[in-house]
């Protein structure tokens, strides 16, 4: 079981962040100061919606249909969230917008800088750790514990229904197809519980932490994966920790990252393809032109398949389904 995060997140990578955003917050408050005016939502005009992570836009788009014209932020799977670069043109998104969803838990801090930055009256802002109680402290890959995304889709449901009344039963159905797509995730993780619980596995951070929970799998050197999402050093003695686990095939299977591959996380999958340890990635960012869902169970087949495959030295990388 994974051990509570209690080392402040992310630490030098936000403060990135927080200096990539500084211009465009600048830009915001020039934006609100001049003025700008939100129109009022005409009928049959799609709700205007915001989201930080792209996988959180796709929950909107499964709620909201057509009636949603959503912009999401961050897209690209093959690229370090950490390093992302707002823009004029996001602040410009964030003060038409009637709704906006971000991840909170210290996660996306930019975004509530940007919000402060350009209130717009009316609009309102759902915050999905908040739903689910994570704070700061937390681990912040909130999207891999199951329990978040039937939470936030209910929110934007709300939301969607205060700000478009009309639809309300749209959004209502919509939300009833959301729940019920979820079951075959809660199967597959169940199934993988029953057959790999209490099974040692290592990663290189720590974004696969809630999932690896859920599964049951004995998670190690956790020390060494707060060091690489906050991006500071990782002791000799952890080092050798995880070496060790690689070396002697403590593990089943090496978890890592593969938007963040910086220079130590290279050499533990290095390690791991000599000692013959499968590894599998995941990531912090969706896939293009698929669901949250699919996204999920591409990953835990992928999983599923490394564990399997324990002592071929096999490599697994998620490939996306196309809706």
């Amino acid at each position: 079981m994974n051990t509570p995060l209690h080392a402040p997140p992310l630490l030098k990578r936000l403060a990135r962040r927080r200096a990539a955003v500084l211009a465009v917050v600048t830009t915001a408050l020039a934006i609100c100061t001049a003025g700008v005016a939100r129109p009022a939502l005409a009928a049959d005009v799609p709700v205007p919606v915001v989201a930080a992570e792209n996988f959180y836009g796709d929950v909107v788009k499964q709620i909201g249909g057509a009636h949603v014209d959503v912009t999401s932020i961050l897209t690209n799977p093959d690229q370090d969230p950490h390093l992302f670069e707002a823009s004029a043109k996001t602040a410009r998104a964030l003060q038409h917008a009637r709704l906006v969803v971000y991840s909170g838990a210290d996660y996306d801090p930019w975004m509530a800088k940007l919000l402060g930055a350009s209130r717009a009256p009316g609009r309102t802002a759902i915050v999905a750790a908040d739903l689910v109680g994570k704070k700061a402290d937390d681990n912040p890959h909130i999207w891999y514990d199951l329990r978040t995304m039937p939470a936030l889709a209910r929110a934007v449901s709300a939301a969607l229904t205060a700000a478009d009344p009309a639809h309300k039963s749209v959004y209502d159905a919509n939300l009833a197809t959301f729940i019920e797509s979820m079951k075959p995730l809660d199967a597959k993780v169940a199934a993988l519980r029953a057959h790999y619980q209490g099974t040692p596995v290592t990663a290189t951070e720590p974004v696969f932490g809630y999932m690896a929970d859920a599964l049951g799998l004995d998670m190690r050197n956790q020390r060494f994966q707060l060091a690489t999402m906050n991006d500071t050093e990782a002791s000799p003695s952890d080092i050798a920790a995880f070496e060790r686990d690689l070396r002697e095939r403590r593990v089943r299977v090496l978890i890592y990252n593969s938007q963040a591959t910086e220079a130590l996380t290279r050499r533990m999958l290095d390690l791991a393809k000599q000692s013959k340890v499968p590894t599998t990635s995941v990531t912090e960012t969706a896939p293009p032109n698929v669901s949250y869902q699919q996204w999920m169970l591409a990953q835990l087949n992928a999983l599923d398949t490394a564990l399997a495959g324990s002592g071929s030295g096999a490599t697994t990388k998620t490939q996306g389904t196309t809706r």
